[in-house]
């Protein structure tokens, strides 16, 4: 007869057995609503470009990115984050192009608000790197640095017009000191406080962002460290989420994603308003190269990523992978 030690005290496995016992006792469920599909429009293009470094991802006429709102909202996808990409001989050195009533991301907002409505939350980069032919994200002094006040003062132009152009949520990028607020006021100044704010509150200077560059069709000279966070400091983001969150934030985001999951944690923990997260596109066409030469499963590893997000506590995920992985996702549970 077995005595008690001659076998296991506790068996885990016993919960591990058969898909259906695993998907009943899985501590954490990523929901297609919880997805944002970042998306490109192109000014001046007849047919969708594709992005060389995030294969299947492209820049978008206005025409398809209609179609691609409408297949993300029907397959569940919560919301729908645009990135205009205008014309290069439009690019100047305040970006006016972004603030242009009938400029490409204002011009795309109106349609994909008129082609699916409210059934995706529609959200709009707020960041002037698009539009400037220095490729930063704010207005250049003299000497060349990024003038913060200046450049606030462009974003409140920016925020008034993709509001006007039917942004349910704006998303301040650029990492200027005080935009959140600056923003906020400039909003409810010109009627739109039901307008939320989605803060980029820890962007980080990122290896991991050269793909999209490539998708936005960046003009950038030099480098983003005098504005974006250094990837050594995490105390330095929770000092970043208090001032957003002391100037209206509704929602926060950490960028990137997988690299910094500490972060997202620490959000996570340390308030109230829903965070989010960007899964970059570094990350994306790290698994898409992988996944080419046969050295991983693409579709195991795209849900485990996103699995890992929302056990770390973000309430969104920003992904490529969006409309994708929602079919996935639903497949799955």
């Amino acid at each position: 007869m077995s005595t008690y030690g001659s076998f296991p005290a506790a068996r885990p496995r016993r919960l591990r057995g058969i898909p259906a016992m695993r998907r009943l006792v899985a501590e954490h469920h990523t929901r297609p609503s919880d997805l944002i599909l970042p998306a490109f429009v192109r000014e001046g293009i007849g047919e969708p470009v594709p992005v060389g470094s995030m294969p299947g991802v492209v820049q978008h006429t206005r025409d398809t990115l209609r179609k691609a709102a409408v297949e993300a909202a029907e397959a569940g996808v919560g919301g729908l984050m645009l990135y205009g990409v205008p014309e290069d001989a439009k690019k100047d050195a305040v970006g006016t192009a972004g603030t242009d009533p009938e400029g490409i991301l204002q011009v795309a907002l109106r349609d994909v608000r008129a082609e699916v409505g409210d059934a995706l939350v529609l959200m709009s980069d707020l960041c002037l790197d698009e539009y400037t032919d220095h490729g930063h994200c704010g207005v250049l002094t003299g000497d060349g640095r990024v003038d913060n006040d200046a450049t606030l003062e462009r974003y409140a132009e920016m925020a008034r017009v993709q509001a006007d152009a039917g942004a349910h949520v704006l998303g301040p990028s650029g990492m200027m000191d005080g935009q959140i607020a600056y923003v906020r006021a400039a909003l409810e100044e010109a009627g739109h406080q039901d307008v939320a704010l989605f803060a980029y509150t820890a962007k980080y200077s990122s290896a991991f962002y050269g793909p999209f560059r490539e998708a936005v069709g960046s003009s950038l000279q030099g480098d983003r460290k005098t504005y974006q966070q250094d990837p050594a400091n995490a105390r330095e983001a929770l000092r970043e989420l208090s001032l957003d969150l002391a100037e209206g934030a509704d929602m926060v985001m950490v960028k990137p994603g997988l690299p910094y999951l500490d972060v997202l944690r620490d959000f996570a923990e340390r308030t109230e308003v829903p965070v989010g997260v960007y899964q970059v596109s570094g990350e994306y066409a790290m698994v898409e190269a992988a996944a080419e030469k046969g050295w991983i499963d693409r579709e195991a590893a795209v849900l485990e990523s996103l699995t890992s997000f929302t056990r770390a506590g973000a309430n969104m995920i920003l992904t490529y992978w969006a409309t994708e992985a929602a079919g996935l996702l639903r497949a799955r549970y």
